[in-house]
């Protein structure tokens, strides 16, 4: 009998990853590994480890779920050592729940290592706090689409006025429905938004404004996935604390420098 440990990448930047995350990688026989996932973190397989993409794209499967989860299963049953690896936390919409119950139904041992998930790092690289005693001490994690077939299930009215800051996942395609529902049930107009594309990343891009003109924000940004959607009084402090974004640009400066010999 192997094992399959459910291993969270982090959101993007290699070195976010958990050092259990970096031994699951090493140790493993196979990597079934997600679109999201750094390929840097693959340098740490070892040599002759399978490693297989499981990515998946809005509306495009590389794989089906139910083929990923009997992957898993047939491998750890030969008696090898799987890593799942997922981009951000296995947990949080990643699911890693779906798999766990797989295994459980199989009888194969498992282990979950969580991993940072974009929710909280992309606002951190965005200079944004998701809580500050000022300004929000409640935060949610949103998903922006619904699972195919099924019906709306959110509760926004709740989210609208209950919630200080809202971190909504997958939800660029509606926009403008996110927009309606939290106006429509009392969320403030001019309530600060940021849109963080690719974020930990060098190619983050952040972009903000408010709830009322979100939606036209993306379309004249070109703001498409992976983007995580922010929504609270917390945005507004990106203004003070931005900082990634300069780094990229002072590391850019000084490769520059470096490459002209100065």
């Amino acid at each position: 009998m192997g094992k399959v440990y459910l291993v969270g990448a982090g959101p993007g930047d290699p070195e976010l990853i958990t050092v259990k995350g970096v031994r699951c990688i090493r140790e493993a026989d196979i990597i079934l590994y997600d679109r999201l996932v750094n390929q840097e973190l693959l340098e740490y397989a070892r040599p002759g480890a399978d490693l297989l993409y499981c990515g998946k794209l809005p509306q495009t499967n590389t794989l089906k779920q139910e083929t990923i989860n009997r992957f898993l299963t047939k491998h750890a049953l030969a008696g090898r050592v799987v890593t799942r690896l997922k981009g951000g936390d296995p947990f949080v919409y990643g699911r890693g729940g779906e798999e766990a119950e797989s295994l459980v139904r199989h009888g194969v041992p498992f282990e979950v290592i969580p991993g940072i998930t974009a929710g909280i790092a992309a606002p951190a690289y965005a200079g944004i706090p998701v809580t500050h005693r000022d300004f929000a001490s409640t935060f949610a994690f949103v998903t922006g689409h619904r699972k195919k077939g099924e019906a709306e299930e959110l509760r926004w009215e709740h989210l609208a006025r209950g919630v200080d800051t809202l971190a909504i996942y997958m939800g660029v395609k509606n926009l403008p429905r996110i927009r309606e529902k939290l106006l429509a049930f009392g969320r403030a107009p001019e309530t600060p938004v940021a849109l963080i594309h690719w974020g930990t990343t060098r190619g983050q891009r952040t972009v903000t404004g408010t709830l009322d003109g979100v939606a036209e924000l993306a379309r004249r940004h070109q703001v498409e996935n992976p983007t995580l959607i922010l929504v609270g009084e917390v945005v507004a402090l990106r203004e003070k604390l931005a900082w990634f974004e300069s780094c990229i640009q002072m590391s850019g400066i000084e490769s520059a420098v470096e490459s002209a010999g100065i």
